[in-house]
């Protein structure tokens, strides 16, 4: 492999060291303009790994008047004939990213050093007196030492709440200090020239917002949908010759390659009128490793959403179906205590807007793409099937071999460890739930690497399997018969569109019984 003539910016988080040292920049700053000229107090959510701390670190340079590392970029023209622009503003820059939270007063130390280090800046004596009123006899001293508003800029706020999130204690008492510290802004309105807050979720009942009131929540405002992420636009302008590169490395067409990377990493709408956008951290990994792997996932496992899901019985189906629906305000806001999950799937990037009822009012929520998909329902398998997590011949790469061999008992054999997995907990505990997901999980996944469509409704699924060498077509039924699965299929016509196929056809009838947890009938029919 040839190296890089080019330098990707993955995981570069610093806007400076960006400039400085030569890395693509997809330039953000008409953004950071027109924020500037509109309003003064912003909130922004989005995903992780989405770009949120180089923006907030553009917005730093920016406001420091570091005029040089912007040579180029759109906001240079647009600030042309405005006077006042990059005159440098006293910049308070918090970031809870970089830290865990998981012991007590944690984020009071985090506080507590960002504090330290402006008092020494600024020539304020460190005194006994609560981190609020430091913070706001710091704003004070800024503004008199400088002669302009402060600006304050805080990365990720609710990393301390979403650590924190199965820790009751610890939540508790981070969502007081938040309540403490940042109420210092809302009486200290007169010193600040701009305010710009991020995170993954917007924790409703967080005093960050209700105190702060006048935070503008650009989060699903269509004119900025697109400030976070790359769209096509930008990664045609852009990256062209990476995704040459990359086409190159696969035996690609430019245009085939281009639809594989918009399969697997595109995607994502912040609005239901906005523009796609692709994840930047799973596009640049891509071009830089030449592959097309799910490195956004890699980055974090959703064990709590999983636990979740599985504690309520979740539908799955609505996953892909299309039946998911949920108001901007119920997307917008997060509390610990809603028994809902989609909310927080939509806030961390599981789920995003795939549609719009009009007269509802409605945002129709659905995966963005293959990578967030697959590595989602991968994560869930082990869950509700725990003999799929120990690779010896049970899992899904074990049953796409069967399939790819026509080696129907094989596929029966995978299928009945896997339900044999199933954990019981009580009689209250329903087997119907776990049939149901299990074959979603199971033959969605198949997916990934052979063409399968999943027909489910209650009681029963419907599998179409395709391989170069074969088709299944399964027929599930929970406490009947296999021959009925069988005469169904007859029924149906099933078979039909595949009449004059070279293919060998399998028609397959299976009767799972809820008393016994598992497959009991196992019919096939060529």
């Amino acid at each position: 492999m040839e190296k890089f003539t080019r330098k990707l910016p993955i995981g570069v988080q610093s806007f400076e060291k960006l400039r400085s040292e030569g890395f693509i920049y997809i330039d953000k700053t008409k953004y950071i303009y027109e924020l500037a000229h509109t309003s003064s107090q912003y909130f922004l959510s989005r995903p992780r790994r989405f770009g949120k701390s180089l923006f907030l670190s553009t917005l730093r340079a920016y406001w420091e008047g570091k005029k040089e590392l912007f040579e180029g970029l759109d906001i240079v023209e647009l600030e042309k004939n405005n006077p006042d622009a990059w005159q440098p503003y006293p910049v308070f820059y918090f970031d809870f990213n970089r830290d865990s939270f998981q012991r007590t007063h944690a984020l009071e130390d985090v506080i507590e050093a960002h504090l330290e280090d402006w008092e020494k800046i600024y020539g304020c004596e460190k005194e006994d007196a609560s981190l609020a009123i430091r913070f706001q006899k710091l704003l004070v001293r800024a503004v008199e030492k400088t002669g302009r508003k402060a600006v304050v800029l805080v990365d990720e706020y609710d990393k301390p709440l979403l650590e924190t999130l199965e820790t009751e204690e610890l939540q508790i008492q981070n969502k007081e200090v938040f309540k403490g510290f940042f109420s210092a802004l809302k009486s200290y309105d007169a010193y600040l020239r701009f305010v710009f807050i991020t995170g993954v979720t917007k924790f409703s009942k967080v005093s960050i917002f209700s105190d702060l009131n006048q935070l503008n929540d650009i989060s699903f405002n269509q004119e900025f949908s697109s400030l976070c992420g790359i769209t096509e636009e930008e990664l045609m302008g852009s990256l062209k010759a990476e995704i040459c590169e990359l086409a190159k490395e696969h035996d690609l067409s430019f245009e085939e390659c281009l639809e594989r990377l918009r399969k697997m990493y595109d995607g994502y709408h912040f609005h239901h009128k906005g523009e796609g956008v692709y994840n930047p951290f799973s596009l640049l990994k891509a071009m830089f490793d030449r592959s097309f792997g799910a490195y956004w996932f890699a980055t974090g496992t959703p064990t709590f959403l999983v636990k979740r899901l599985r504690e309520i019985e979740f539908d799955v189906n609505q996953f892909t179906n299309h039946s998911l629906y949920a108001s901007e305000s119920e997307l917008s806001d997060y509390r610990a205590d809603n028994p809902d999950p989609v909310p927080l799937l939509y806030q961390t990037g599981y789920l995003t807007i795939v549609g719009y009822n009009t007269r509802l009012e409605l945002c129709m929520l659905g995966f963005p793409n293959k990578e967030v998909q697959y590595g989602l329902l991968e994560s869930m398998m082990p869950a509700y099937a725990p003999v799929s997590a120990k690779r010896k011949g049970k899992d899904i790469v074990s049953l796409d071999r069967c399939v790819e061999q026509g080696n129907t008992g094989g596929i029966q054999d995978i299928l009945i460890a896997l339900f044999a997995s199933i954990p019981y907990t009580s009689a209250a505990d329903p087997f119907e739930h776990y049939f149901e997901t299990v074959i979603y999980l199971v033959f969605t996944l198949l997916g990934k690497y052979t063409k399968c469509e999943v027909h489910s409704a209650k009681g029963r699924a419907d599998c179409i399997v395709e391989t170069k060498d074969f088709v299944y077509i399964f027929e599930f039924k929970l406490d009947k018969s296999a021959d009925e699965a069988l005469s169904q299929i007859e029924e149906k016509g099933y078979a039909k569109p595949y009449a004059a196929d070279l293919r060998k056809v399998y028609k397959v009838g299976v009767n799972f019984d809820s008393k016994e947890r598992n497959i009991t009938e196992w019919k096939v029919k060529v």
